[in-house]
């Protein structure tokens, strides 16, 4: 456990759950968002945090200078990233307004150790696109599939591919979309067969879903 004042922090997740306890950094200061870093380090030789605004993200630099931001999916990490091996994960979006949620789901990924394929702006709108990537794209293991508007793409992706497709709605679009409202319940009403659907702009969520997906059969 951690002696800092503000946070509680749970360094046996890794052990526990096959993932480390990842820092929201959204809503804590620098100085907890670097402390919290910090000690996850020290106790799993690497770690992360999600939703860090390039505000803060400078001044959470300056306490740690070792640690890279991303700020299109607004990510930091410390410590070295491991080798990306083992199945692929296809990340698909459907517009290039939808880039932030996938660069979350991205970085995260990477951070466990996955090798990501990305297949971006190929959405419903130019249907088109989808045809001459859904090849490569039915090769992983692990479809995620990023989208705003009316959210139709996973449901077209979820009738082409075989592998466990993430839907991941965004809050790209305009009144009418809700901020995300409409593509989340789109997604959940979606007729293909066995889709799994994480929360608005959730790109982090998709990527641990898939990363559960991908681990081993932890029974003896």
């Amino acid at each position: 456990m951690s002696q800092d004042p503000h946070s509680t922090l749970d360094p046996g997740r890794l052990a526990r759950q096959g993932f480390p306890e990842i820092v929201y950094c959204e809503s804590k200061s620098a100085i907890q968002i670097a402390d919290n870093l910090r000690a996850l380090a020290k106790a799993n030789g690497r770690a992360f945090g999600t939703r860090l605004d390039p505000d803060k993200a400078a001044a959470v630099a300056a306490s740690l200078p070792d640690a890279f931001y991303e700020e299109t999916g607004r990510t930091i990490s410390l410590g070295g990233l491991p080798g990306a091996v083992g199945p692929r994960v296809a990340l698909v979006t459907a517009g290039t307004s939808d880039l932030p949620v996938a660069a979350e789901a991205a970085a995260t990924l990477a951070f466990l150790g996955h090798p990501v394929e990305r297949f971006h702006d190929i959405g419903v709108a130019g249907i088109q696109r989808l045809h001459g990537r859904i090849d490569e794209i039915r090769k992983a293991a692990v479809v995620i599939v990023v989208a705003g508007m009316e959210g139709a793409l996973p449901s077209v992706v979820g009738g082409l591919v075989a592998s466990p497709v993430i839907a991941v709605p965004t809050s790209v679009g305009y009144g009418a979309s809700f901020g995300g409202l409409a593509a989340l319940l789109g997604m959940l009403n979606s007729c293909a067969s066995g889709l799994t659907v994480v929360n608005i702009d959730n790109g982090f969520g998709a990527a641990l879903a898939a990363h559960r997906i991908l681990q081993p059969d932890p029974s003896p």
